[in-house]
């Protein structure tokens, strides 16, 4: 059942009055002057300017850094960031080295471009600064409540020391939005609905309120949650009709789609619906690995979430969690096998940020080579948000983003889960 009639997203709600909210929902700071959405990375701003990024200039000298693009090591380094972005890196002696900047040691450690989080839930600025401090210094979102996460890229362009640079996904298009039809006016005629969101009209009602509040991606769900005792996340929650409806609102937009899934049927019509990256999916059959292979459909297994679930006191969601992660493990494995590219994501939420580096040592624990694990996190990670020529490596004009090790994370990936020193945006915390 749909309501009669549904009234377009309302020109009097301007998309800056809800970054407002949202910044106050975020706990974040008021700022000099009026703010303003900013484009998403490589498109144009429109509205007023924002507030001026602070970033850094910065000498990181005398590492060892590593090139996850390539795999190369390069002794006694030094990267040079001006202006928050990288000017140049290599060895020391081959790279000119700016005078009367600051510079950070990094003798006896390990220099990494600055990990990326592909799922995780921002809420609040204390979540976007401990992602970053934990070395998460670009990040997707997962969905917020209130569009949060939108105030939080935001925080991230002109602080970016306080918060991951970051794809925001507004609201989650779900059956039953809860207190969500509260985030803003044009959801609430939703709440009249019976049966949910689950009508052609109203799947696109929810997608569109969030492209016009600004929101990069759009996340949905395919199957129940996993994480809640009292539903079981292999009932499937929209069809592949439904599925396709979304990503169609979204593509209309320019957006990609990513869909909370554990089901092989609800995994294989999530990825033939068209979504752009599959999150979960611990039931993934060989079947919709080799779709997913043949789109370039990505998959985040958010490894971390399923593991946290085995340590729950609840004696439901601890069993759930011992027999889902060695099935998920087991379905990365062979997605990597064949092809499919994969993204690491935490998918962090409710006040406890997981450390990325947690991610891609499950992911290596799954069976994936060393080097090809970080890239989950690095050039992979980045690719799927658009950022390959922005995150995931430290080169010429790639953000001043950067982790100092105390170990060689090619030997013992381990070390990426207690950064010595973050560095974003040439601003060492």
């Amino acid at each position: 059942m749909c309501v009669d009639a549904i009234e377009p997203p309302s020109p009097r709600l301007t998309r800056r009055g809800v970054l407002a909210g949202a910044a106050a929902l975020a706990g974040t700071v008021a700022v000099t002057g009026t703010a303003a959405a900013a484009a998403p990375d490589g498109q144009e701003a429109t509205g007023p300017a924002p507030a001026r990024a602070r970033t850094g200039d910065l000498v990181i000298r005398g590492g060892t850094l590593l090139d996850p693009a390539t795999g190369a090591v390069t002794e006694d380094a030094v990267v040079v960031i001006e202006g928050g972005t990288v000017r140049a890196a290599g060895r020391l002696g081959t790279v000119s080295v700016p005078g009367g900047v600051e510079v950070l040691d990094a003798h006896g450690r390990w220099i990494l471009p600055g990990l990326t989080d592909a799922h995780i839930h921002l809420s609040t600025a204390a979540e976007a600064r401990a992602a970053v401090r934990q070395g998460a210094t670009s990040a997707r979102s997962g969905s917020t409540s209130f569009y949060q996460d939108i105030a939080v890229r935001e925080l991230a362009r002109h602080s970016p020391e306080l918060a991951p640079r970051l794809r925001a996904a507004g609201v989650f298009v779900t059956p039953d939005l809860g207190d969500t039809v509260l985030a803003d006016p044009d959801l609430t005629p939703l709440a009249r609905l019976a049966g949910g969101v689950r009508s052609a009209e109203a799947l696109r009602r929810v997608v569109e309120v969030n492209l016009t509040r600004g929101a990069d991606v759009i996340k949905t769900r395919v199957n129940e949650r996993a994480g809640l005792p009292e539903q079981d996340p292999l009932v499937q929650v929209y069809s592949h009709e439904q599925l396709s409806e979304i990503v169609a609102a979204a593509r209309r937009r320019g957006k990609g789609v990513l869909c909370h899934s554990y089901s092989e049927k609800g995994c294989h019509d999530a990825v033939t619906a068209g979504i752009r990256s599959l999150e979960h999916g611990a039931f993934v059959g060989e079947r919709t690995l080799h779709e997913m292979r043949r789109r370039g459909t990505y998959f985040t297994p958010t490894l971390t979430a399923i593991a946290g679930l085995a340590e729950e006191s609840d004696p439901v969601l601890a069993e759930r969690g011992r027999t889902f992660l060695p099935v998920l493990k087991r379905a990365v494995l062979a997605a990597y096998e064949l092809g499919v590219p994969l993204a690491a994501g935490t998918d962090s939420s409710g006040g406890t940020v997981d450390p990325i580096g947690r991610e891609v040592e499950l992911m290596r624990s799954a069976g994936l080579p060393a080097l090809d694990a970080l890239r989950t996190a690095t050039t992979g990670a980045a690719r799927l948000l658009g950022l390959e020529r922005t995150a995931g490596r430290l080169v010429r004009g790639f953000a001043g983003d950067a982790l100092l090790l105390d170990g060689d994370p090619l030997a013992d990936v381990a070390v990426l889960t207690r950064p010595v020193r973050v560095v974003r945006a040439g601003i060492a915390l």
